[in-house]
């Protein structure tokens, strides 16, 4: 993969793989399927200044994250889809 560094408080997500079946077993068409709202973190900005200090980011490379459906630039590096978003956009990091 080539190699991005997100700016400021900008984060790279890998979203998961869509659900392909649904929980009772039928399999879904690609035009019935949701766009994950899951991903995980690629790499990370180094955060955003308020009043001259820097704001560390809260996610790390390697955490699995929620993150809002609209919203960030869906962007294609080497073939494979990545979501560039502010960090304020995630809501939460699955544990």
């Amino acid at each position: 993969m080539s190699k991005i560094k997100p700016l400021r408080d900008k984060v790279l997500i890998k979203p998961l793989e869509a659900k392909e079946k649904t929980s009772s077993g039928i399999i879904l068409p690609e035009s019935a399927k949701e766009k994950s709202k899951q991903g995980q973190v690629v790499e990370v900005g180094p955060g955003k200044y308020d009043d001259g200090k820097l704001v560390p980011m809260a996610v790390k490379k390697g955490d699995k994250v929620i993150f809002e459906e609209y919203g960030g630039e869906d962007i294609k590096i080497d073939g494979e889809e990545y979501k560039l978003i502010e960090e304020e956009r995630i809501l939460a990091i699955i544990e």
